[in-house]
């Protein structure tokens, strides 16, 4: 996967031609692509294109803003320009393969792979040259086999193999889900199995393969048939899968693009596509990108969770948050529609509420582990009610006896009540021997030694954490407080005043009161 990130095309910028009416309009898809407007952008691009036909520059973003907002016809215009030029991008091809997967234009299928036989992309190849002859009830193995001992290429055939078995009623469900669970085969290629397997009724051995609860499984909802278009999809989506946490943006989002052209059916290619697009912070975009989910079929729900998130990411809080209760009021809802609502409550401040929807999540049935008490007990202590947030991170502890972060809560949240100090600070000396390089268990532990009164052994370890992370308000309080007993009232003043900066609502009222007196 890193030598198809590495060959990316960058094609060189030309310059852009003057003129005033289409210049406005290059202007404007400027600005709109800037804040993640992909489809004004596109349609911009495209009045800018047919004014200036042979220009590599606007062709280049044309294709790019195209491929975001799905205007194909647009994509395909510009494709032709930069071939023309000579600077198309390596994914160019996989536009015209897309589109004749779908058309089952065999002709033109053809053309396209020879292309991408010569290009960077020879690794999908093997997959491909399969498909097409399984298409046209062709022997599969030759295209399968000349994938030789290339790693990429090879592990893309094997797992191929078995969803071709499947299309062409060569294996049956459960011997090919024993293959791809012996390869260990990633959850892309198991959904496409599950999809074959749930479109001929086998709901049993689709639910087996898929171990994502997001997914529904029942046969109305996921099965599919195989065709031309369903293989070439999923390849490419698959492909997308492994990339889209450090490859190349454009070229995630064009395997998206090209899998969702291919099969505009594969709702997986719609949420691949939302991911691409959030790891660039476009969130707008990302959240239009969901909109095409089908409402009745398998990704639904998990499209909801992933729109609540990026909602929120994008500054829509109550829309995250009005979203996210449907999904828990719903009547089939469960652990993980609870525990979205709640972290939404949480992010609306409203601990009280979120408790109880946190609670929900603790007497979930197999038991959740430490984290969904820590989670509970949070919420009970910003809720102010100390005493059950006490026993509720009691009982997180009790379930992760060496997890740092359930040491560091309940050790700090009983050393500001002053609660069993001794104990405490031994909750916290432990977590920060489990975690030394984590800047807020250094500071909760020399905290915790300031409020025991070992001010001379807390200042240190406050120092060590507030370097490392100078942007922290709590701790450049915590800071502030400890130079001020020690007499170090200028350095104090500084602390605090580096806290203001970056201090919520809630904590600038005391820190002004600080500095007041």
């Amino acid at each position: 996967m890193a030598l198809i990130a590495a060959m990316v095309a960058a094609p060189a910028a030309a310059a852009v031609k003057a003129g005033p009416e289409p210049l406005a309009a290059y202007l404007s898809a400027r600005v709109a692509a800037a804040e993640g407007r992909s489809a004004t952008a596109a349609s911009d691009y495209a009045v800018v294109l047919t004014q200036w036909p042979d220009d590599p520059a606007v062709a280049v973003r044309a294709y790019r803003e195209a491929m975001i907002s799905g205007d194909e016809a647009l994509a395909l215009r510009a494709a032709r320009v930069m071939e023309a030029e000579k600077v198309a991008p390596i994914d160019v091809a996989l536009l015209d393969l897309a589109i004749a997967a779908r058309k089952h234009d065999r002709a033109a299928y053809d053309s396209a792979l020879k292309r991408i036989d010569d290009g960077a992309l020879r690794i999908l190849s093997p997959v491909l040259r399969a498909w097409g002859g399984w298409d046209r009830r062709q022997a599969i193995e030759p295209a399968l086999d000349s994938a030789g001992k290339e790693p990429v290429a090879r592990r893309l055939a094997e797992e191929h193999r078995v969803l071709l078995a499947l299309a062409g009623r060569k294996i049956d469900d459960t011997a090919a889900r024993l293959m791809l669970e012996t390869m260990r085969a990633p959850a892309d290629t198991r959904i496409a199995a599950a999809e074959l397997m749930a479109g001929r009724g086998d709901e049993g051995n689709a639910r087996g393969l898929l171990t994502d609860p997001l997914v529904a499984s029942d046969r109305k909802a996921l099965g599919r048939k195989a065709d031309l278009g369903f293989g070439v999809s999923r390849l490419l989506a698959r492909v997308g899968a492994e990339l889209v946490g450090e490859g190349p943006r454009p070229l995630v989002i064009a395997l998206a693009r090209t899998a969702l052209i291919a099969d505009p059916g594969n709702d997986r290619a719609r949420l691949l596509m939302a991911e691409a697009l959030a790891k660039d912070e476009a969130w707008d975009a990302a959240i239009v990108a969901l909109e095409g989910v089908d409402p009745d079929r398998a990704f639904a729900h998990r499209a909801a969770v992933v729109r609540i998130g990026l909602l929120g990411e994008a500054g829509r809080p109550g829309e995250a948050l009005l979203l996210a209760r449907g999904l828990a009021m719903g009547t089939s809802a469960g652990v993980d529609d609870w525990q979205v609502y709640a972290d939404q409550l949480i992010a609306a401040k409203r601990p009280a509420d979120a408790a109880i929807w946190y609670e929900r999540v603790t007497r979930a049935d197999p038991p959740l582990p430490w984290v969904a008490w820590l989670q509970y007990g949070g919420a009970l202590d910003q809720a102010g009610q100390a005493d059950e947030a006490d026993a509720a991170l009691a009982r997180a502890v009790a379930l992760g006896p060496d997890e740092p972060l359930a040491l560091n809560y309940l050790g700090y949240a009983r050393i500001e009540r002053g609660r069993d100090v001794s104990d405490s600070l031994a909750l916290l000396e432990r977590a920060s021997k489990l975690a030394p390089d984590d800047a807020s268990v250094t500071d909760s532990l020399g905290w915790g030694y300031f409020k025991a009164g070992q001010t001379n052994r807390a200042l240190p370890l406050v120092e060590q954490a507030a370097m490392a992370e100078p942007a922290n308000s709590e701790i450049a309080d915590h800071l502030g407080d400890i130079y001020w007993a020690l007499g170090r009232h200028y350095e104090a003043r500084y602390a605090w005043r580096a806290a203001a900066l970056t201090a919520d609502d809630a904590a600038q009222a005391g820190l002004a009161a600080k500095l007041a007196r």
